[in-house]
């Protein structure tokens, strides 16, 4: 099958500061016909995610950046509409990195086949994929979440963040998350039943927020936005105290280097442990985190939100769109 026209984002310019949509363009290229052992895959989902924004500058750090002048890449969600690979049919879901694209062709060694599942298959990008594996881990193998233990939860409301106030929750603790609206304050306690929110936008003091919202101080944070929260955050922490360092959102788009905490020698006098993770290294354990999660989603004990964005074309204001506050809950964009 010959596809003239596919869609593609490609990364124009390494952005300065926060990203803007002239730093990318659209172009569209054709897809060449199968060969043997090959598939063709229309994406119908895809996913943006705050840790792209590490990728678009050119320095060393866990994963290669992103190229000039070529298609970015990223979680999505496709259908198998041509195959010549017998381990995916034609009509197979499959997920994969090739996002910010429309069509791609593949051998299938960098493809998963979705499993059989009345669950929306963009779920795979979100509660059942990176991002519900990323709390989970967080939480369990870096926190070593303990049954009691106080939680508080830096962007709570975000895809990420939602997830792992519902899994504490679920582990029997006291939980507690800053937000940056009324809306999304609302979103954890009422549907979320987070036991307390600060919004940090609208707060004079923040240090003093966590601590009203944390009455009996911090065993566990997990930490999404840095700067400011980390700092307020290691001076209300418990003795023996764990944190589990996910991204630092607040610093992402920073145009030159900024201030660490003024107080880290709380972590000797606190006795913590703070612990930067990148859920990759841990993929070993997600069959048993797929098994845990479906477990809740069918006890109706874990829910989710979606913000979409339809179509390729808006796939870099989707993006921009996660450091200005406009997600709640899995920032996504439809593809088809």
């Amino acid at each position: 099958m010959y596809i003239e026209s596919n869609k593609q984002i490609h990364l124009l310019h390494r952005p300065e500061g926060m990203p803007s949509a002239d730093d990318f363009s659209l172009v569209s290229h054709p897809v060449a016909d199968l060969r043997e052992g090959e598939l063709l895959v229309k994406n119908l989902w895809m996913s943006v995610d705050p840790y792209m924004r590490g990728r678009m500058t050119d320095s060393d750090s866990y994963i290669e950046p992103f190229g000039l002048n070529s298609v970015l890449s990223g979680g999505a969600i496709g259908e198998v509409v041509e195959s010549r690979n017998p381990r995916f049919p034609v009509g197979g879901k499959v997920s994969s990195m090739n996002g910010w694209r429309e069509y791609f062709t593949s051998s299938g060694d960098d493809l998963q086949l979705l499993p059989q599942t009345e669950i929306a298959e963009q779920a795979f990008l979100s509660v059942l994929g990176m991002t519900g594996m990323t709390a989970y881990t967080g939480l369990v193998n870096v926190a070593e979440l303990k049954q009691g233990d106080r939680v508080f939860v830096s962007a709570a409301s975000g895809a990420v963040g939602a997830m792992v106030c519902q899994i504490a929750k679920l582990k029997g603790c006291y939980v507690a998350g800053s937000v940056g609206s009324d809306e999304k304050a609302r979103y954890l306690l009422d549907e979320l039943g987070v036991d307390a929110v600060v919004n940090y936008k609208t707060t004079r003091d923040l240090q003093k927020s966590i601590a009203d919202a944390c009455p009996e101080g911090i065993d566990v944070y997990f930490e999404n936005v840095g700067g400011e929260h980390l700092e307020a955050v290691l001076n209300l922490m418990n003795d023996h105290g764990r944190i589990a360092v996910c991204g630092m959102i607040g610093q992402y788009n920073a145009t030159s280097a900024q201030p660490g905490p003024a107080n880290l020698s709380q972590i000797i006098i606190r006795k913590l442990k703070l612990q930067g993770f990148i859920v990759s290294d841990y993929w070993d354990g997600y069959a048993a985190f797929v098994d845990q999660m479906m477990q809740w989603i069918a006890a109706g004990q874990i829910s989710w939100e979606e913000t979409v964005y339809e179509g390729i074309e808006q796939a870099p204001d989707a993006f921009i769109g996660l450091f200005n506050g406009q997600n709640l809950g899995k920032m996504l964009v439809k593809l088809a």
